[in-house]
């Protein structure tokens, strides 16, 4: 092919080779600053769509997780009061029946016991009030207390389709106390609740003996509710506990899966950066040597 002065084609070929490698390496630079081989749709539009849905997903279950925590630390604030209503050899229910059984001892001075009694259903009542958290108390319930609580437990999408999941509790298992008094220790069964039990009046007579056998069984009875109420509480704390990890474990699941989409490989980056800086400057070089070309057409009418 013979020289041209008006169309250099050595001089084109090189300038559309560097204008590729620089191509390259402008989107190989990006990589690199950014950390990401899809950092937008018209990189890969199908791992972009995939990646921005399971990082909303991931937030999702970030909201879950904050949310068990605030679940675990209700349960735990209910769970520890039921706990002390039961209490041991030294108070709550326990303390309470020991009282009892001691009281049906013959010349006894039970007024002396009451006093210790009083002092037991004092103690449960402030107790059961006292197991707020974040506004909630399901042993001390009131009129505007729900009469069961939901505690988000998990998030899932299928398709477009998001599902939560959530641990249903019915309050009146728990509650000890009520307005309408019909709480495990406030409600009335014969003549007296676990809150109002009083023996102060009581004799050695047949007829009372009887009712302390009466208060004794409802003691009983009381020691049974609240300790099953504070095993399902037990049985939830658990199961919040289970998600809370598994939350957690999936959030970073997610998150492998988002950067196996679309982060980029900086060991591979790295090399095909050099790579891409050597072949730009060859590209220049190539593209100053086709451009002295057209220089030496002069030579041929000196």
């Amino acid at each position: 092919m013979g020289s041209s002065l008006l169309t250099n084609s050595s001089a084109m070929t090189a300038l559309q080779t560097l204008r590729n490698v620089s191509s390259q390496l402008a989107t190989t630079q990006n990589r690199i600053s950014t950390g990401m081989r899809v950092s937008t749709a018209s990189d890969n539009a199908a791992y972009w769509s995939i990646a921005t849905s399971m990082r909303a997903d991931n937030a999702a279950l970030s909201a879950v997780s904050d949310s068990l925590g605030l679940s675990a630390a209700t349960v735990d604030t209910e769970y520890t009061a039921l706990t002390a209503v039961v209490g041991d050899q030294t108070g709550g229910l326990t303390k309470l029946q020991a009282l009892l059984v001691e009281a049906k001892t013959a010349g006894i001075d039970r007024t002396k016991i009451q006093a210790d009694i009083t002092q037991i259903q004092q103690q449960m009542k402030g107790t059961a009030n006292a197991a707020t958290f974040n506004g909630v108390n399901w042993l001390s319930a009131t009129a505007t207390t729900p009469a069961t609580f939901n505690l988000v437990s998990s998030f899932s999408r299928v398709g477009g389709t998001p599902t939560i999941g959530s641990i249903t509790l019915t309050i009146a298992n728990y509650s000890l106390y009520t307005s309408t008094q019909t709480g495990i220790l406030d409600k009335v069964s014969g003549t007296a609740s676990i809150d109002t039990i009083s023996i102060s009046a009581l004799t050695d007579s047949t007829a009372d003996m009887t009712t302390l056998d009466g208060y004794i069984a409802q003691v009983t009875t009381a020691i049974n509710s609240v300790a099953s109420a504070a095993a399902d509480l037990g049985a939830v704390k658990n199961r919040i506990s289970t998600n809370t990890e598994f939350v957690k474990t999936l959030m970073d699941s997610v998150d492998r899966g988002v950067g196996q989409l679309v982060d980029a490989d900086m060991n591979a980056e790295s090399t095909r950066l050099q790579a891409l800086q050597t072949q730009q400057q060859l590209g220049v070089q190539a593209l100053s040597i086709a451009n002295q070309n057209s220089q030496s057409i002069l030579s041929l009418f000196r």
